[in-house]
Parts: structure tokens; C-alpha cells; sequence
């Protein structure tokens, strides 16, 4: 018969990470399923700056590998595997993952959102090297440098507008004439004397991979053609995010770009209900702050409530 366990994580990112901490220490034994991407968006990046701890900051593996350490310091076990199917019918809950069957007593999910690219080559040997998905963890090295935004909704909006406060030149650089933006970020950004704007461009090639940080941007004029190079020190991509919860349509409430909705900070819904013993929690449902430390706060809700269902129901 397959193990009915207390606990299940799905994520092994920073939410991930703290709720699995959490749980362990409460004695719920909880397995971490690490998924597609080990360690989320932090394995994938340099110098994290703003995690309180750590004043003289700390590499992104090396603090996913940390927090992994202390959780498994108290009884967390991980498995490399992901999730294919769930079924949130039944309690205990069925899940179907590439190393087999799963039954668990509460589910946290905890899987994250992964940044949209442009998929150029160029641009994944870079990611970390001048090639960054999040302005507000990394605006700050590129102070006094000319930098890029690619996008043309409010969050590329919103990207160059606050990248301004330390970029000496943003251009924003958009594949059409026209912008998905709301007119008032629109305008800001029209309006600010240090972000220029070139449409109808598209981004062919990051430089600088030899180098292993970014040099410039080869770029291609889709009315005519052309293709010049923007001499510059980093790029930022501001096309949105892919909650990783495709898998939970149809068992949980999720909002119009498939985030999971959630109600009292980490508990899951469906048609307005609540979903007992489930709980999200990091970027998987979090579409506004998108931080390591947020992330990490809501996997500790999401363990506190694990832990407190578990207990009403005589665990």
C-alpha cells in the first residue's frame, strides 16, 4: 500500500524551503518534491543583497543549499521529482509524481512562477551575469550604467521606472508600435528624461558571452530590418511570469494569469471555498512582491497552518 504522509512540499525554493524547516521541526517528517527546477528563481541568481542575515550578501545556490541543509537537519527528506497529477477529491490526497504514487494528509504548494525569457542562447548564458528577470533584486548593481527593459505591458513599465533610480540610461525596448501598458504607466514612462523607448525592435543577440558579462545588445528594426548594437551593461526581461500551477485548474481557484488565489495569506480555494489541508504559498501565489523573504514568510504560514489542521484532525 503507498504511505499516507503529513506532509507534502511541492517547491524547493525559498517558500518551500521555510515551510519545509517549519514542519520538520513540528515532527510532521515532510518530503520535498524539488521539481523541474531545484532550489527555484535563488539557484539561478549571483549576489542576493536583501536577505536580512547575510550583510555582506550571499550567492543564490549557496543560500538555497543552506536553508536545505537546516531543514533536513531536522528530519525534512527531499526527492528529485515532480508532479504530473493530483487529485483533490479524495482525503487523504493522491499524488502522481514521476517517482511514483503519493498519498498526503496536507499539500503545500509551493512551486513557484518561472520568468518568462526570450529564449536566445545568449541571453540563458547570461542569466546572473548582467541578465536578470527581477529589477528590485538586482537594479542596485548597475548603478550609474546604461541598461535595457524588454516588454511593452506595465511590468516592463514599472521595471524601467525603477531602474531609474540607478541606471544612468534605460532603454525600453518593444517587439510592436503599440504598448499593452495602461496609459498612466505609459506616460510616466514617455515622460521620464532617462528612459528612451524604441518599438517595432526586436533583441537578436545578448554580447558579452565570452566575457561573461553582458557588453551590449544586438538588435533588429522589424520594419526595416536593420540590425544595430546598443552598447550597454545589463538587461533586464519585464514580459511577465508563468505561475507554476497549470496542474491545480479545475481543483483550486486560480486568477485570470493562473496564479493561485488564496484567502487569509496561504489557505487554497475552489468556487470560493476553502480546500482543507492545502496551502500556497511563495510566487505560485504571490503576484505583487515576488521576493525571497516574502516567499520565505508565507512558506512558514503555510507550515503553521499545515500544522494546525493536522492537530484538529488528531495528528
Amino acid at each position: 500500500m503507498t504511505e499516507t504522509r503529513d506532509t507534502v512540499i511541492l517547491g524547493s525554493g525559498c517558500a518551500g524551503l521555510t515551510a519545509a524547516i517549519y514542519t520538520a521541526r513540528a515532527g510532521l517528517n515532510p518530503l520535498v518534491l524539488e521539481g523541474h527546477e531545484p532550489g527555484g528563481q535563488l539557484s539561478i541568481t549571483t549576489l542576493v543583497e536583501n536577505f536580512p542575515g547575510w550583510p555582506d550578501g550571499i550567492q543564490g545556490p549557496e543560500l538555497i543549499a543552506n536553508m536545505k541543509q537546516q531543514a533536513e537537519r531536522f528530519g525534512a527528506t527531499f526527492q528529485l521529482a515532480h508532479l504530473s497529477a493530483v487529485d483533490l477529491g479524495i482525503h487523504p490526497y493522491k499524488l502522481q509524481t514521476s517517482a511514483g504514487e503519493i498519498c498526503t494528509r496536507t499539500l503545500i504548494v509551493a512551486s513557484g512562477a518561472s520568468a518568462r525569457w526570450l529564449g536566445l542562447p545568449s541571453e540563458q548564458a547570461l542569466i546572473g551575469h548582467g541578465v536578470s528577470s527581477c529589477a528590485t533584486c538586482d537594479g542596485f548593481f548597475f548603478r550609474g550604467k546604461e541598461i535595457a527593459v524588454v516588454g511593452g505591458g506595465d511590468s516592463a513599465m514599472e521595471e524601467a521606472l525603477f531602474l531609474t533610480r540607478f541606471a544612468s540610461k534605460v532603454t525600453l525596448i518593444h517587439r510592436r508600435d503599440a504598448f499593452r501598458a495602461s496609459k498612466i504607466m505609459l506616460e510616466r514612462a514617455m515622460a521620464h528624461p532617462n528612459i528612451e523607448l524604441r518599438t517595432n525592435t526586436i533583441v537578436e543577440e545578448v554580447l558579452g558571452v565570452e566575457e561573461q558579462e553582458v557588453k551590449g545588445l544586438s538588435v533588429r528594426d522589424v520594419m526595416t530590418g536593420n540590425v544595430t548594437t546598443i552598447p550597454l551593461s545589463g538587461l533586464f526581461l519585464g514580459i511577465g511570469h508563468e505561475p507554476n500551477a497549470r496542474m491545480f485548474a479545475g481543483q483550486m481557484d486560480l486568477d485570470e494569469d493562473g496564479y493561485i488565489r488564496t484567502k487569509d495569506n496561504v489557505l487554497t480555494t475552489h468556487n470560493g471555498k476553502v480546500v482543507p489541508g492545502v496551502f500556497a504559498c511563495g510566487d505560485v501565489q504571490d503576484r505583487r512582491y515576488r521576493q525571497a523573504i516574502t516567499a520565505a514568510g508565507s512558506g512558514c504560514m503555510a507550515a503553521l497552518e499545515a500544522e494546525k489542521f493536522l492537530e484538529g484532525h488528531g495528528r
